[in-house]
């Protein structure tokens, strides 16, 4: 009997699930992919998109082309989702699946920060980083400030590398003596779950820049007029450009779906991403993973990746009855930007107890062009061949 497997989501796990589910199977099972976009935007290249480097209408990928894998797509918003049946509404539609993966990632909430979405740029988006290159073009000088709006957000280096690109932007364009920049964050330090050692290093990058860095600072409005920034602890803050990471929450039909946890997001097995719902999974940003040093696993590609292999492989284990049972094992990696065409690389075990063991490469040439292949061959469709992370260099 052939088996549907519906993937909720297009994102990086989702892409990467429905390419080695298809490939996985005999062409009789159905595998459907469900995404609100017709294209799907590679996140690390938002942050190249923001200073010039990149064009928006070339850092995305068309939908289309899972389809001449036989992978069948389906746009539409998801409106519920009933995980003991496995039945989806899209669009107004239901869809059933003997195999359910949800891969929605994390919903960006600006709006739940009064003026925020009105007085800056949202860094995380297609729209917003385009809105910033634009902005950073008419710049002549003055404050700008580099913003998290909650202590946790997908991708946990990106604000830090974003005030790193905008200081070599400033620089390379002579507005450097006539611009200050500062970073406000949510959380104590940079890429806390990292250990300290990587938190201290990826701040000293920082500081060394002359980019001045505030952790602890929890926004509670923003003053689009006025042009200044209020936080929890009454401290106020004047820019002139404000760069912004926005509060992130779980989709509205996961919110409103058993599969909704306490930390209000999927909660799964760490090792195999399964729902207690039998044959769900979820993986990537729309879950939480809890870690021995009580934080959860941060939300990053290189996750969302290497948990959609596991998953992968284990539902076409499931059903053909063929190959090895997978375990993901916490490892993740991580490319750091900062500037001047070097890039640091970190990379560990996440899993490791009682705390991630985790080491951070120095900023390197090699690096930054090892980042630019995976660009390239992402953008381009490739699926690397296994969940193991090919290290350049």
């Amino acid at each position: 009997m052939s088996a549907n497997v519906l993937i909720l989501g297009g994102g990086f796990g989702g892409w990467v699930a429905a390419n080695k589910i298809r490939n996985g199977l005999p062409e009789d099972y159905q595998v459907t992919v469900i995404d609100r976009n017709d294209s799907s935007c590679l996140g690390l290249s938002l942050l190249w998109l923001m200073t010039g480097d990149r064009n928006p209408d070339r850092i995305s990928r068309s939908f289309s082309s899972l389809e001449r894998k036989g992978i069948s797509f389906v746009r539409g918003d998801i409106d519920s989702i009933d995980p003991k049946q496995r039945d989806v509404v899209a669009g107004g539609e239901t869809f059933s699946g003997d195999y359910l993966v949800v891969a929605l990632g994390a919903e960006l909430a600006p709006e739940t920060i009064p003026g925020l979405q009105e007085g800056g740029h949202n860094c995380y988006t297609l729209s917003g980083a385009d809105a910033l290159r634009h902005a950073m073009a008419n710049f002549s000088g003055g404050r700008i400030v580099v913003l998290t709006a909650a202590p946790g957000y997908k991708c946990p280096a990106a604000p830090y590398e974003a005030a790193m690109l905008l200081e070599d932007f400033c620089r390379s364009h002579d507005l450097r003596g006539k611009t200050q920049i500062g970073l406000y964050a949510a959380e104590s330090g940079p890429m806390p779950v990292a250990g300290p050692a990587v938190s201290r290093a990826v701040r000293e990058m920082i500081e060394s820049k002359g980019i001045v860095y505030y952790p602890e600072h929890q926004v509670v409005e923003i003053d689009p007029g006025g042009h200044r920034i209020r936080f929890s602890n009454g401290v106020e803050a004047a820019y002139d450009l404000l760069c912004y990471v926005p509060p992130h929450r779980a989709p509205r039909a996961v919110r409103e779906s058993p599969l909704i946890g306490a930390s209000g997001w999927v909660e799964v097995d760490r090792h195999t991403l399964a729902t207690r719902f039998e044959r769900v999974y979820a993986l990537g940003d729309v879950v939480s993973i809890p870690l021995k040093l009580g934080k959860p696993l941060p939300k990053a590609g290189t996750f969302a990746e290497k948990e959609a292999h596991v998953v992968a492989r284990n539902v076409i284990r499931d059903i053909t009855g063929k190959g090895e049972a997978a375990a993901y094992d916490g490892r993740g990696e991580c490319y750091v930007e900062t500037g001047d065409g070097l890039t640091a690389y970190g990379e560990g075990k996440f899993y490791e107890d009682p705390v991630p063991n985790v080491v951070l490469h120095p900023p390197a040439p090699k690096w930054h062009d090892s980042k630019i292949r995976y660009e390239k061959e992402w953008l381009e469709g490739g699926i690397r061949a296994d969940e193991d992370f090919r290290r350049a260099g």
